[in-house]
């Protein structure tokens, strides 16, 4: 199957499950459920080329465990939270500055979500095209650095739900653990999960288009979504003290507190 192939049909399906789950967010009243459906999309799609892709058999596994249980962990995480609290800031945001016709407006926005969801999957897609019959040093390494990335993201997901489930932490900002080093360690750790799949990827055929995605991930996180909103939010809602906590610690990688 040609890999075009794959990819429409890797981008009708996360399109069908961003239109439900756009139905769905009517009836909820909350568009945070997007969340939940993009990291749920991915493994999706990894697990759908693990099984269509037509490459060695091995490395075809390796890519269905990667994004598989990558999508498991981190969907899970999301669809507790958002089962919990109200929509999430970001998407409340949005919603007020869209004004009128928000219901169409949110469509395309999860519609688009699952066009990103396509785009994302490419080196699970490049990878589980590749018929060589021996993994090779690139992919090994993508599979250790991806270990480390799915490790950490879990730990800095694991603190923050500790510390904000502490009734005393309320109102506070949570720079404990991985959260002293940097404002957004599991931010950092997913970006690094998607150099994991890049590198995994590297080595097979066409496999060096695959570096674009952490490229995007990164700006996403640093300039649209990620880190502005969330720290926007963070500080309206808790003001000076999230504003101290920016000027000791690193943003993004995480690195020794600034002294004071």
């Amino acid at each position: 199957m040609h890999s075009w192939t794959l990819l429409a049909i890797g981008t009708a399906v996360t399109t069908t499950m961003m239109f439900l789950v756009w139905l769905l967010h009517l009836k909820l009243r909350n568009a945070s459920v997007v969340d939940v459906a993009w990291a749920a999309g991915i493994g999706v799609l990894a697990v759908l080329y693990a099984l269509i892709g037509q490459g060695f058999w091995l490395r075809r596994a390796i890519v269905g465990v990667m994004g598989g249980l990558w999508s498991v962990r981190l969907a899970g995480y999301l669809a507790r939270r958002v089962a919990g609290e109200p929509e999430d800031a970001r998407y409340q945001a949005i919603r007020a500055g869209w004004g009128g016709n928000t219901k169409l407006k949110f469509l395309f926005f999860f519609l688009f979500q699952g066009v990103l969801d396509a785009v994302l999957a490419v080196p699970f897609l490049l990878a589980s095209r590749n018929a060589a019959p021996e993994l090779g040093a690139f992919e090994y390494a993508g599979v250790a650095v991806w270990l480390i990335a799915l490790v950490g993201e879990s730990v800095a997901d694991a603190q923050l739900r500790a510390f904000r489930a502490n009734p005393a932490n309320r109102g506070g900002v949570c720079d404990a653990g991985l959260w002293r080093y940097s404002r957004h360690p599991n931010y950092f750790f997913e970006w690094l999960v998607w150099c994991a799949v890049a590198l995994f990827a590297f080595g097979s055929p066409w496999g060096w288009v695959s570096v674009a995605c952490p490229a995007m991930m990164l700006y996403f996180l640093l300039k649209v979504t990620g880190i502005p909103a969330t720290e926007s939010h963070m500080l309206r809602s808790r003001g000076e003290k999230f504003a101290a906590y920016q000027r000791r610690t690193s943003a993004f990688v995480p690195w020794w507190p600034r002294a004071g």
